[in-house]
Order: structure tokens, then sequence, then C-alpha cells
């Protein structure tokens, strides 16, 4: 049987206020990747949302990616807000082709879908998932609450059942738990919404997005809760990947590394993260 496999991480891998603090401290500009990779062992794709990359891009992410490490990487807006999915198979098929290079790196592509797509756009997302190039994992992330209870929860669940495609599970309940007290907490109150949580996987490779708090001991809090579960969908056989955000993101590295290493004490045979690099070449310094 396969050694039980969890991948964590955040949702970019460059953040140059990481320097020194997770990532070396002679990290160049635009190497963040190779060191982050060689830290953790996913990373969202965010960057895809706002613009596709050059060929040379992807070149280039592939040569610094650890083996073994996995990109889920969102589907442009263009596709998703702007066109709302209506007549995209070629640009969706455009964008994994672009993407292709990456091959086994790529956990997999997200429609992120507005909070504005309802049941009534359920046939475009059907469309859409009936055309996908099916040969990468495909999740879904949805904020319309209407596809959080009742009818449309059970419709949409049983279409992504159908495609064996997964439903992003959207944590924002550390974020609400308590208002912010920063710039940056703020600005997520006003972005992200305020859904309940749901933590019912549809496929075998669930994927969780926790969205933390400006206040590290209600972030703390909020992740903890997904410790069982994840250990249990990992003793079952799943293959989980769980991403953790704060309003700031200056310390998302270390929460995913205190969670995978939480879960590691509940899931003894769970495989390790990568060995990092030392902070320095003098000595290796606390993450935490």
């Amino acid at each position: 049987m396969a050694q039980p496999t969890l991948h964590v991480g955040c949702p970019m891998w460059a953040q140059r206020a990481w320097v020194g603090r997770f990532l070396p401290a002679d990290t160049a500009a635009g190497g963040e990747l190779s060191a982050y990779s060689r830290l953790l062992n996913a990373v969202e794709g965010n960057t895809t949302f706002y613009a596709a990359p050059t060929p040379a891009t992807v070149a280039r992410w592939r040569e610094q990616a650890l083996p073994g490490f996995r990109f889920v990487f969102k589907v442009p807006k263009r596709i998703t807000h702007e066109r709302r999915l209506r007549g995209v198979d070629a640009e969706l098929t455009a964008f994994c082709r672009l993407m292709a290079p990456l091959g086994e790196l790529i956990g997999g592509f997200t429609l992120q879908l507005p909070p504005s797509f309802g049941p009534d756009d359920m046939a475009a997302l059907e469309n859409a998932l009936r055309q996908r190039p099916a040969a990468w994992r495909w999740s879904v992330e949805v904020r319309h609450p209407a596809f959080f209870a009742g009818d449309g929860r059970i419709a949409l669940d049983a279409m992504l059942r159908r495609f064996d495609v997964e439903r992003v599970l959207l944590d924002t309940e550390p974020l609400f738990e308590r208002p912010p007290t920063t710039d940056d907490g703020r600005e997520e109150w006003e972005q992200k919404p305020r859904l309940r949580a749901l933590r019912e996987p549809i496929t075998e490779q669930p994927i969780v997005r926790i969205i933390g708090n400006d206040d590290p001991t209600v972030t703390a809090a909020g992740v903890a809760v997904w410790t069982p579960i994840v250990a249990q969908w990992l003793r079952h056989g799943r293959t989980p990947t769980v991403f953790l955000h704060t309003p700031d993101n200056s310390g998302t590295p270390a929460l995913a590394l205190a969670f995978h290493a939480a879960v590691g004490q509940l899931v003894h045979d769970l495989q390790p993260l990568p060995s990092p690099p030392p902070l320095s070449s003098k000595a290796q310094g606390s993450l935490f």
C-alpha cells in the first residue's frame, strides 16, 4: 500500500518577507519556487487566475520545482468570471496545453467561480466539465450560498460526483470568527465569502482552503479543527491537499509545516515533507 501523502502549501511561493525566515537568505528574486518546493510540497497557482504565463515561464517553473511537488492552478478569470464558463471549450483546452509541460507536477486545475454564479448557471458548469481536458484532476470552488445547503448543494455534489471532480472545501470560518484589527484583515473581510464550511469530500483527492484571521490564536484554532479530519481521510486512503491562508500571508509557511506535523502525529507513516536547505550558510535558524 502506498505511503499516505498529505500535500500542504500556501497561496503563493514568492513573498520576499519569507526570505531569511522560511527561505534561504540568498534566495534571488525569481528563484523563490526552487527554495519553496524544498520546504513545502504544494502551492496554489493563483498567478494563473489573473493572467496565463508564457511558455518560457512554465518551462522555468518545471526546472525549479522539486520532483513530488504539486501545483493546483486556478483557471484564468477570463474563463470563470468574465465568460462565466460560456463558450470556453477552446480556451480551457489552450490553457491546459500551455501548462502541460509541467507534467506530473500538476496537481490539478480549479474553476473558482464568482459569488453570482448560482443554480441558474449549472448548465454552463456541466458543459465545461463535460468538455474539460480529462488528463488532469479538476476541482470547483463555488461561493453562491445556494450551493451550501438543500437542493442546491445536493444537485451540485451529484454533478461533481458524476464527473469525478472535487469540490474545494473553502473554510472562511476562522477569518470571520473575530473582527479584523489590521488593514489586511479588513480587506479579507470585504473580499471573502461568509459561508458555512463543508467538510465532506467528493473524491479521493480532497482540496481544502483555510482562510485564517489576523489574530494568530484564532487562526491556529481554526486550522486545528481540520487535523483529525484530514488524518481520517489519509487512513481511508485519500490523498488530500490543504492550503493555508492568512490576511497578510506572512507566516503561512509555518502554519503549513505545523499542520503537516500535527497530522503526522496521528498518521505515523505519513510521507515526510522535503528537507529544506539551511536559511543561511552558517546556521539553520528557526522556522517558527
